[in-house]
């Protein structure tokens, strides 16, 4: 039966441009959304930006703007780096808009209502970058032997913060967090980071601060105006905002907790700690899903904004000639990181890798396929298409991939899915290379193994939809076919014998054209 999946990305902070590390929870989340829609789900895609706290109130004053200048500027930047990719979210939300203001106080308030916020003093480790807080024990001692530890992440000396704030009492959520994060099925996947975030909560959760008195860029406390929400505690809230919390309580009921978030594992503690403690304090259910991944990592480090291995999307969508980045086009990028790159552990990104992907992927299996299908159908069938054959021997296999793909796409594994897709590929350019039908003369026994090739063409348009967002769309117009692929529906339109034979059938030039790797 169909149901209503509503995925959303982090948001992003908007002190720089983004990068590839974005594109890649952003594309999945992306795909996660197509996926969805071809098996006939209700979908709601979530994106957009992280705009308040001291980061970037800091950038701001350094580039001599106001922080709302610096915001729209960068949030400028992610919508032109979706839009570039073909993402397509339904909601692009920014925290600096009045309904995200209106539905972190209305949350918030309820949890302050509620007794679980008191006013306190705190003194502790911050970094700026993480705009976050750290126990001694969490950071890392400093190799130049200053007295000052290291973030964890960002590897930068962190700050000594003392301020009186309001603290949130995480503390009182202890046995409620760990049934949630050990009920079955998991909220949290993969286990591995499950047991990450089942660790923090076992490990023993401390009250923390959520407002800043020295800052004055974000969400105002509606019962302190003295102070803003700590920057996590405003960001999250995103998430409830883009479906109407405090405002449309039907449409928020609509679609919560139907919720999968797609997260990056430096984020574990605060989507799966805090955030769901947060819910439970305002008297909401917590998340359904959480789909943790790794990083990239470029020669063995994560790819940031704050590091020299950043590279933007557009340096691999149109190429770069200055640093040896090849054209991979959209459906090029969309597919490394879906293909490539597995769902859950570290993932190391290289260009020769990508290169590699494309090629034996796109150039050979998919565009190879089309190529000689329809050069063949023009010189053997006078460029008409025929039907495909009810007992092909590609019909079972088609019926085993549509199974698998179904799957894995279900179960946030992209690369898992495509590589079931892609296996009905290679098992047609294998029937072609036994055939050979371009060598004998035409009659039925042509036009059964191109008929089916044809068909292997028009459901693997459709199945591989979700990550090629433009090649899926060319090959069904070069088969004849009219439409859309992606506004098909799985399991229906993915049965075999769905094409009809009789269409024109089009040569073009290659769909994508064998890239040479750098030297």
């Amino acid at each position: 039966m169909p149901g209503r999946f509503y995925v959303t990305t982090p948001i992003y902070y908007v002190n720089d441009a983004p990068h590839l590390g974005h594109a890649y929870s952003t594309i999945t989340a992306d795909a996660l959304a197509r996926w969805h829609r071809l098996v006939g789900d209700e979908v709601r895609f979530l994106t957009g930006t992280d705009e308040h706290g001291l980061k970037i109130q800091r950038v701001a004053d350094e580039r001599g703007i106001t922080p709302i200048e610096q915001a729209d500027w960068a949030s400028a930047r992610f919508g032109e780096a979706w839009a570039l990719l073909d993402v397509e979210p339904d909601d692009f939300l920014r925290t600096s808009e009045p309904r995200h203001h209106a539905a972190t106080q209305a949350l918030l308030q309820k949890v302050y209502d509620a007794g679980h916020i008191y006013s306190a003093t705190y003194s502790g480790w911050y970094c700026v970058s993480c705009e976050a807080y750290y126990t001694p024990d969490d950071l890392l001692a400093d190799p130049a032997g200053g007295e000052v530890g290291l973030c964890p992440i960002h590897e930068r000396p962190v700050e000594q913060l003392t301020e009186e704030n309001w603290f949130f009492r995480l503390s009182a959520f202890t046995e409620r967090l760990e049934a949630w994060l050990t009920s079955d099925p998991s909220p949290v996947r993969p286990a591995g980071k499950r047991n990450e975030a089942l660790g923090v909560v076992r490990g023993g959760l401390q009250d923390i601060s959520i407002t800043r008195r020295s800052l004055t860029w974000g969400v105002p406390v509606p019962w302190d105006a003295a102070q803003v929400f700590y920057v996590w505690f405003d960001a999250l809230i995103n998430y409830a905002t883009s479906i109407g919390y405090g405002t449309d309580p039907e449409q928020f009921d609509r679609w919560w907790p139907h919720v999968h978030h797609i997260i990056g594992k430096d984020i574990i503690r605060f989507h799966c700690v805090y955030w769901p403690a947060m819910l439970m304090a305002a008297g909401e259910d917590p998340p359904h899903q959480l789909d943790v991944h790794g990083f990239l990592l470029v020669g063995g480090a994560k790819m940031s904004k704050t590091a020299a291995n950043k590279v933007a999307p557009v340096q691999l969508v149109g190429g770069d000639p200055e640093h040896d980045f090849p054209a991979l086009g959209v459906d090029g990028l969309r597919h490394h990181f879906l293909h490539d790159q597995r769902f859950g552990p570290d993932g190391d990104l290289s260009v020769e890798g990508m290169v590699v992907r494309y090629n034996t992927d796109l150039a050979n299996n998919l565009g190879n396929l089309l190529a000689r299908v329809s050069t063949v159908v023009a010189k053997q069938c006078n460029g008409t298409g025929p039907a495909p054959r009810p007992d092909s021997p590609l019909a079972a296999i088609a019926a085993e991939v549509v199974v698998a793909t179904s799957a894995a796409w279900s179960a946030v594994a992209p690369s898992e899915a495509l590589d079931a897709t892609w296996r009905l590929l290679r098992e047609t350019n294998s029937l072609l290379e036994e055939a050979e039908p371009w060598k004998v003369d035409p009659g039925p026994d042509v036009d059964g193994v191109l008929g089916d090739a044809l068909e292997v063409l028009r459901i693997v348009a459709i199945l591989a939809s979700p990550a090629l967002t433009r090649a899926p769309t060319e090959i069904w117009r070069r088969i004849g076919l009219t439409g859309d692929p992606a506004a098909c529906r799985v399991p229906d339109d993915v049965a075999w014998g769905g094409y009809p034979g009789g269409l024109p059938v089009e040569k073009g030039t290659p769909l994508f054209p064998r890239l040479k790797v750098p030297d």
